[in-house]
């Protein structure tokens, strides 16, 4: 592991170290940042340090106190704008961010489109296995067709993210089809 993603993965831990997922285990927030670059590495086989600081770091602006300009004097203009890429703005409606996020997915970097997938991949991953408390059967699934409406816009940069974010997305149709017929959610 480089420095600079042994240092980003010191500054994630340390941003989101009071923070939970909405899961009914409250796992720490940290496991997701760590799946996400995980995945990059292991799944796409991504080596750029750059990147995977930018995965590690992908919710800190988003969803903690850190601010663009922090990132850059920590970790350098690359990381910061990779970053920014994937950060929506929190001052919008949830709906429009989510719409935005499809609009604005086709204008991404190559690499953001990456780290795109891999978040995506994550987070079907939850809201199959371990979904926030709360969400209904119907929530899920419409969780899971705005990633791939998402997604659509990220395709044509690494053909292992691709393939593994379709596997992962049918096995999460799939399983949330039986939840339903089994009467579950």
């Amino acid at each position: 592991m480089s420095a600079l993603v042994r240092r980003a993965l010191a500054f994630a831990t340390e941003k989101h170290r009071t923070q939970l997922r909405k899961d009914a285990d409250r796992t720490p927030y940290m496991n997701h940042v760590v799946a996400v670059a995980a995945t990059l590495r292991h799944v796409g086989g991504v080596t750029d340090p750059e990147v995977l600081a930018a995965a590690l770091l992908h919710d800190t602006v988003e969803d903690t106190e850190t601010t663009p300009d922090d990132l850059e004097r920590a970790f350098g203009s690359r990381v910061r704008a990779l970053v920014g890429e994937l950060t929506d703005d929190k001052s919008l409606a949830k709906d429009v961010r989510k719409r935005l996020q499809v609009e604005h997915a086709d204008g991404l970097s190559p690499e953001a489109k990456q780290l795109k997938l891999c978040d995506k991949i994550c987070n079907v991953l939850d809201v199959t296995r371990s979904p926030a408390v709360g969400w209904s059967l119907e929530r899920r699934r419409e969780y899971l067709e705005w990633t791939a409406r998402v997604i659509a816009h990220c395709r044509g940069v690494n053909p292992a993210l691709e393939a593994r974010y379709d596997r992962v997305l049918a096995a999460g149709r799939e399983a949330l089809y039986r939840a339903g017929e089994a009467g579950v959610g």
